[in-house]
C-alpha cells in the first residue's frame, strides 16, 4: 500500500534532481581545472615541481575523505540542507582562493594547496547527496535513482575539461580587474565559473529543495530531517540490526573498484609511452579521446544497467561486472616474444626530459599542460632503459591495450552502481549519512593510493607484477563477494517484512 499523494510525489523527484545537480557539480569542481593546474602552478611560484604537482591533485581526494563522513554525521541530526548549503559554500570560496594564489609574495604553492583541498572537503557532500537519494526512494527506484547519480558524476568529470578547453580561448594574460585585483584568464575562468555553479546550487537548494523520506514500499515516513510541519507516517520498520559484515564487504569492494579504475586511469600515459613510442603529445592527445570514448561508454550503461538489474537482481550484475574488470586487466598481461623500443637515448644524454615515477602518481589529464618547450626539437620515445624490465618484458600489443579499455569501460560503471545501490538498500531505514560517508571515503582513499601503487610497481617491476597483482585483488574481491553473497540482501527483506 503506497501513500504518497501527487503533490508530494513531484516535490520528492525535484528534490533529489537538485542532488543529481549536486553530484554533476561536485566531479566538474575535481575535473574543470586538472588540465590547467602544472601551467598555473608554474606560473605563480617556479618553485613547484612534478612531485607537488601530485601533492595538489591528491589534496582533493584527502579534503574529501575526510569531509564526508563529517557531513555523513551532520545530515544524520540535522536538515541536510545546512551540510549540502556549507560544503557548497566551501566549495565556492576554495575556488574564488584559487583565482587569487597569484597575489602572494611567496608560498603561492601552498596557497594553491589549501584551495583545492578545499574544494575536495567541499565535495564531501557526496554522501549527504547519496545518503538523501537512498532514503527518498523505495527500493523499486532505488537502483535507478543510483544509476543516474553516477551518470551525472561521469558527465560532470567529462565536461569539467570540455569547459576548461573554452575559457583558454581567453589566454594566459586576459584581462585584469585592479578595483579587485582579479585576473581574468585562462587559469581563473574556470575556477569562477565553478563558483559561480556552486551560487546557483545553493540558491535551488533554498528555492526547491525538501526533505523527503519513504520507506522501503514507498510509504511516506517522518525522520529527524524533516523541517516544519510536514506530515509523514511514523516509520515503524526501522527496528533490527544492520548487517555490518554486508557493510564492510561493501566497502572493501568499493576500495577495490576504485584502487582498481585509479590504476587504470593513472597507467595509460607511462604504458602508451613506454609501449608504443608515442611522444608525451600522443599520448595524451590519444589517451584524451580513448578516455572520453570510454567515459560515454560509462554513462551509457549507467543507463542500461537500470532495466538489466530488474530481471537479475544487484548481486549478480556486481558479480558480472567484477568478472569484467578481471578480465579487462588479465588481457593486459605481455605475452609473445616482440620487446618494447627502447629509449637508448638516456644513455648518451642525461638531460633529455623524461617520464619519472613522480609524473605517473598524475592521472593522464594532468600531463596535457606539461608540453616540452619550443627549444626541444627531438623527444626520446620509446621504454627507458633505466627500467630495467624493458629489457626483457614483451611489449603489450595496441589490440590488447583497446579492448582493456573497453571492457575497464564496461565493468567499472556497473560495480560502481551496483555498489552504492546494495550499500543503500543493506542499511534500509537506518540513518545513512556517516555509513554512506565512509563508503565514498573508502573510494577518495583508493583514489589516492591507487597512483602511489602503480607509480611503484610499474616502475620497477613492469606491467607483468602490475597487472597480475591487480587481477589477483580482483580474484580475493570476487571470493568475498562468493562468501557474503546470501548476506547482500535489503533491510526489508533480511527481517521479512517485503519478499526480494
Amino acid at each position: 500500500d503506497v501513500v504518497e499523494t501527487q503533490e508530494h510525489y513531484k516535490s520528492r523527484w525535484r528534490s533529489i534532481w537538485i542532488m543529481y545537480l549536486t553530484m554533476f557539480l561536485s566531479s566538474v569542481g575535481f575535473s574543470i581545472v586538472i588540465m590547467s593546474v602544472w601551467p598555473y602552478l608554474q606560473k605563480i611560484d617556479p618553485t613547484a615541481d612534478a612531485s607537488f604537482l601530485g601533492w595538489i591533485i591528491a589534496s582533493y581526494s584527502i579534503g574529501q575523505m575526510v569531509a564526508s563522513p563529517l557531513f555523513g554525521l551532520w545530515s544524520n541530526y540535522r536538515p541536510r540542507r545546512e551540510p549540502l548549503v556549507v560544503s557548497t559554500a566551501i566549495s565556492v570560496a576554495a575556488n574564488c582562493l584559487y583565482a587569487y594564489v597569484h597575489l602572494p609574495h611567496s608560498h603561492n604553492k601552498y596557497y594553491m594547496l589549501t584551495a583545492r583541498a578545499l574544494v575536495g572537503f567541499g565535495a564531501g557532500n557526496v554522501a549527504v547527496v547519496r545518503s538523501y537519494i537512498a532514503g527518498a526512494t523505495s527500493l523499486m527506484e532505488r537502483t535507478s535513482a543510483m544509476a543516474n547519480t553516477s551518470a551525472c558524476q561521469a558527465v560532470g568529470f567529462i565536461l569539467g575539461p570540455v569547459f576548461q578547453t573554452c575559457f583558454t580561448l581567453i589566454g594566459e594574460e586576459g584581462i585584469t580587474w585592479k578595483l579587485i585585483h582579479l585576473q581574468l584568464n585562462m587559469y581563473t575562468a574556470p575556477v569562477l565559473f565553478g563558483a559561480l555553479l556552486g551560487v546557483i546550487n545553493i540558491i535551488l537548494i533554498f528555492a526547491i529543495f525538501r526533505e523527503h523520506r519513504v520507506d522501503d514500499m514507498g510509504r511516506q515516513c517522518q525522520s529527524i530531517n524533516f523541517e516544519g510541519e510536514e506530515s509523514g507516517v511514523l516509520d515503524q520498520d526501522t527496528e533490527g540490526n544492520i548487517d555490518h559484515v554486508a557493510v564492510v564487504a561493501i566497502n572493501f569492494l568499493f576500495f577495490v573498484i576504485l584502487f582498481v579504475f585509479a590504476v587504470f586511469e593513472t597507467i595509460a600515459t607511462p604504458l602508451t609511452m613506454d609501449m608504443y613510442s608515442w611522444t608525451r603529445k600522443e599520448a595524451v592527445f590519444y589517451n584524451g579521446i580513448i578516455l572520453s570514448v570510454v567515459g560515454i561508454e560509462s554513462v551509457i550503461v549507467f543507463m542500461v544497467v537500470k532495466t538489466l538489474s530488474k530481471k537479475t537482481g544487484e548481486r549478480a550484475i556486481l558479480h558480472g561486472g567484477l568478472l569484467i574488470v578481471l578480465v579487462g586487466f588479465f588481457i593486459l598481461l605481455p605475452w609473445g616474444k616482440k620487446l618494447p623500443n627502447i629509449q637508448w637515448q638516456e644513455i648518451k644524454n642525461n638531460s633529455i626530459p623524461r617520464t619519472t615515477s613522480t609524473e605517473m602518481l598524475m592521472p593522464f589529464w594532468s600531463l596535457q599542460a606539461m608540453q616540452l618547450p619550443s627549444n626541444h626539437t627531438v623527444e626520446p620515445v620509446g621504454c627507458p632503459v633505466t627500467q630495467s624490465w624493458c629489457l626483457n618484458t614483451p611489449m603489450i600489443y595496441l589490440a590488447q591495450y583497446i579492448s582493456s579499455d573497453i571492457l575497464i569501460g564496461l565493468g567499472y560503471p556497473v560495480c560502481n552502481v551496483m555498489s552504492y545501490t546494495l550499500y543503500s538498500k543493506i542499511l534500509g531505514p537506518k540513518p545513512q549519512g556517516v555509513y554512506m560517508g565512509w563508503l565514498t571515503a573508502s573510494g577518495s582513499g583508493a583514489r589516492i593510493l591507487g597512483p602511489v601503487f602503480v607509480s611503484q610497481i610499474y616502475t620497477h617491476l613492469g606491467p607483468r607484477w602490475a597487472f597480475s597483482l591487480i587481477c589477483g585483488v580482483v580474484v580475493v574481491s570476487l571470493l568475498l563477494l562468493e562468501i557474503v553473497y546470501k548476506r547482500l540482501i535489503a533491510f526489508s527483506v533480511r527481517y521479512g517484512r517485503m519478499q526480494e
